[in-house]
């Protein structure tokens, strides 16, 4: 495991309050659990998540995707899903960051910048040592909440922006442009 990935765990479970915390950071969330959980059903909100430790499966339609650390998924649309936290106790509990998606950001990046990807709905990849650090320097955050105001934004937009740049960039591509399949999907 790399020591940006220990690290982040180290600060998600310093600042983890109960199963899932809102942090200070309005668009990042940790969620926390000690406790393997059945099947729950659930509302996906349009979202990156990466799991820092543990293991998490979400079923989608008929597509099961396999959490585990150091990987991430982003959920672009509103979707139902089953999700299962698999591996989890109390000493190793299930730890993972979740990014509210501004699909304004999005948008604003891809105007700025020109990225091409090739997509891939259905998988998990594991991150990058550039957005886990991205990661990183956003939870450090959370220890000087003064910093909040003026940096959050600005690493807001550089994990946009490394997401736009992995594998699944063109689902949130998609997502930001108003003629694209998951734009419609979202109004509909």
């Amino acid at each position: 495991m790399s020591d940006i990935l220990q690290e982040l765990i180290a600060m998600a479970g310093r600042h983890a309050r109960g199963r899932r915390t809102k942090t200070a950071i309005s668009r990042v969330t940790i969620g926390r659990s000690e406790l393997p959980t059945p099947p729950l059903p659930e509302l996906c909100q349009p979202t990156a998540l990466l799991v820092l430790q543990g293991t998490k499966t979400v079923l989608i339609g008929d597509r099961t995707l396999a959490y585990s650390a150091g990987s991430y998924f982003v959920y672009a649309v509103e979707a139902p899903a089953t999700s299962q936290l698999i591996g989890a106790s109390s000493a190793c509990p299930y730890m993972a960051l979740a990014f509210a998606i501004d699909i304004e950001l999005i948008a604003g990046l891809l105007i700025d910048h020109r990225v091409a990807i090739d997509d891939d709905s259905f998988v998990t990849y594991t991150a990058d040592d550039d957005l886990l650090d991205a990661w990183r320097r956003m939870l450090r955050l959370l220890d000087r909440p003064e910093e909040i105001p003026v940096l959050a934004p600005m690493l807001e937009r550089e994990i946009a922006f490394r997401l736009l740049q992995g594998p699944q960039g063109e689902k949130l591509r998609q997502l930001a442009r108003a003629d694209g399949r998951l734009s419609q999907i979202r109004r509909a």
